[in-house]
């Protein structure tokens, strides 16, 4: 999937993207609020990421600034099967944080997954010891179930209390961004 917003690009990642991936999730803050990235996180675990094989609606993009002279890799963002829907999920690089990157990216691959994939339902959740996760969802037009349940952290070594989220996305509206298939 390639998509273009204001700011941004997604687009597929690669096994040459492996050093940037490296470094722009490499971060302990980054990683201990993902559920299935290990902390330290080398070059050798993003080349095994970017090459493991996908189901046919896994999807998965790096997320880069058009800022400046050079296109700058400030996170990820993707959509997996799971056993009852689609698992949405993101993160941005620290320097990247509370700039409205993450609302961004997560309207388009939301548009995506409504337009494009003609999909139903998204799920997503954040560990509950960060919010601003919660937050962006929220904007996304996501809503809290209440449920809140344990879930596995790498980074953490265990498992961490995870607020779960869902959205029909046969209700309401969802911005259109330029998309390119």
């Amino acid at each position: 999937m390639f998509a273009r917003t204001a700011r941004l690009t997604l687009r597929p990642a690669w096994v040459e993207d492996a050093p940037q991936l490296a470094a722009a999730i490499g971060h302990e803050s980054v990683a201990r609020n993902l559920s299935k990235v290990p902390w330290p996180y080398g070059v050798a675990d993003a080349e095994a990421f970017l090459t493991r094989p996908r189901a046919p609606h896994d999807i998965f993009c790096l997320i880069l600034t058009h800022d400046g002279d050079y296109p700058q890799l400030i996170g990820g963002i993707g959509m997996a099967k799971i056993e009852d829907g689609h698992e949405f999920g993101y993160w941005l690089t620290p320097n990247a944080w509370g700039r409205g990157y993450a609302t961004e990216a997560g309207r388009a691959m939301v548009s995506t997954a409504r337009h494009t994939l003609g999909l139903r339902r998204l799920k997503a959740g954040h560990f509950v010891d960060n919010p601003a996760s919660g937050r962006v969802l929220t904007k996304l037009g996501f809503r809290p179930t209440g449920r809140i349940a344990p879930r596995e952290a790498l980074a953490r070594g265990g498992e961490t209390p995870c607020a779960d989220f869902v959205f029909d996305l046969d209700d309401g509206d969802c911005r259109m961004d330029r998309l390119a298939a």
